[in-house]
């Protein structure tokens, strides 16, 4: 198939899952257009060995081999869809709360993997399945970053106080780069490739990945606002802030540095004061309308995307009851990741528990946990461990996606008024 015909196929089907998901749940439409390509897919693997003469998942598996979901997001799309995010966080609350951000991103992220590990090493067994202790921080590694896809996307429709927010989106952006770079350490110790490498190199990569990436996202993006600055053109605003996102992104991989958190610093520098000074009211408002169309459609393709990926699942009795298992481990070691990490501030400020509960129950999964399961080695720990972190995800975005709003009602009951 070629690239014209696939894209074709991939839109049609994203809009298609969307009116029906507008005229039947009426759910918000990434939600809704996940639930639906689940169903699809779940009816291919039911009606296949019902007729033999037909093999009806090779054409979804081709067309999912094509687009290749781990390449197609970690080496692409991320970029557009972390930059999106970005500009939509109010840089001024992030700062007031950039020490909880801060902590809930890098030490919040390394416990949350930590916590997993130890408690699927010890659950595994007792399934009738040992899985190596370094195969247990791999999945920790996939699980722990939440995803700002999803995240950034709920808080556009939930009226939580603008530092809550901040938080929320700040360390669902920035964690994903740590959770990156956590994962690429932990994998090639788990497949035995790095078995030499010494905890002050780990940090040392840790470092140059994360600080570097910060920091060449701050200068690449003041270099675009200076680009910019006395033209009023909102096609160049356009063209040079795609330009951006997709050009830092690639220069910080090609420098072993973190795209991720390079791509969400660049982002942010879109909302700086300094930016203000640059866009007038109408270019920002072009530029906001813009992104957010291109955040809204890749969305809708990735949740699709994620819902036709159950299809290259080899269901199991094992991976039934790990994901039941993992499901409320994984709710716990988000609960007491946070907890840990942000102490300081909730012996300060408890709040009777309510910032604690949404991070808790917002720590959605997505796309990122997909592609790096889908991007582990092939091999038997890998058909244990990808049902596993599908289920997690799949759980999370439905179940805690739809139930946050109910949530934040519960919590924030003046919050919920005002909306």
């Amino acid at each position: 198939m070629d690239t014209i015909s696939l894209l074709a196929l991939l839109l049609t089907l994203s809009a298609g899952f969307s009116i029906l998901n507008h005229h039947t749940l009426r759910i918000p439409v990434t939600i809704g257009v996940l639930i639906f390509s689940l169903l699809t897919s779940l009816v291919v693997m039911i009606l296949n060995p019902l007729l033999p003469a037909y093999d009806l998942q090779a054409f979804p598996r081709s067309v999912l081999g094509a687009i290749n979901l781990p390449a197609a997001l970690l080496n692409g799309a991320l970029s557009l869809l972390l930059f999106a995010g970005a500009m939509q966080v109010n840089v001024g609350h992030l700062k007031a709360k950039l020490m909880s951000v801060t902590a809930l991103s890098i030490l919040g992220t390394v416990l949350a993997v930590a916590f997993l590990a130890v408690a699927a090493w010890y659950v595994f067994p007792l399934l009738g399945h040992a899985v190596p202790f370094t195969w247990c921080i791999v999945l920790g590694a996939i699980l722990a970053p939440t995803d700002p896809v999803s995240v950034v996307g709920m808080l556009k429709r939930l009226g939580l106080p603008g530092p809550l927010q901040a938080v929320f989106a700040g360390e669902s952006l920035f964690n994903d780069g740590v959770g990156v770079v956590i994962f690429g350490v932990t994998i090639g110790l788990a497949i035995g490739g790095s078995q030499e490498v010494s905890a002050s190199e780990i940090a040392l990569s840790f470092c140059r990945e994360a600080i570097g990436g910060g920091l060449l996202g701050a200068l690449t993006g003041w270099i675009a606002l200076r680009v910019l600055k006395g033209q009023r053109d909102p096609h160049i605003d356009l063209l040079t802030s795609l330009a951006l996102a997709t050009g830092t992104f690639s220069i910080a991989n090609q420098l072993g540095m973190s795209g991720a958190i390079a791509v969400v610093v660049a982002g942010l520098c879109f909302g700086t004061s300094y930016s203000h000074s640059i866009f007038d009211e109408a270019s920002r408002k072009d530029l906001d309308v813009a992104w957010t169309l291109i955040d809204e459609v890749l969305n809708v393709l990735l949740f699709m995307l994620i819902g036709f990926e159950i299809l290259e699942i080899k269901p199991h009795l094992f991976a039934v009851l790990a994901t039941l298992a993992i499901i409320p481990l994984s709710i716990a070691v988000r609960a007491l990741s946070v907890l840990f990490s942000t102490l300081p501030a909730h012996l300060r400020q408890w709040e009777r528990g309510r910032v604690l509960g949404i991070l808790t129950w917002g720590g959605l999964r997505g796309g990122i946990s997909i592609s790096l399961a889908l991007g582990l080695p092939a091999g038997g720990l890998r058909e244990l461990l990808l049902p596993v972190c599908y289920g997690v995800v799949v759980f999370t975005i439905i179940a805690q996606g739809l139930m946050m709003e109910w949530f934040v009602r519960r919590l924030f009951p003046s919050t919920a008024r005002l909306r």
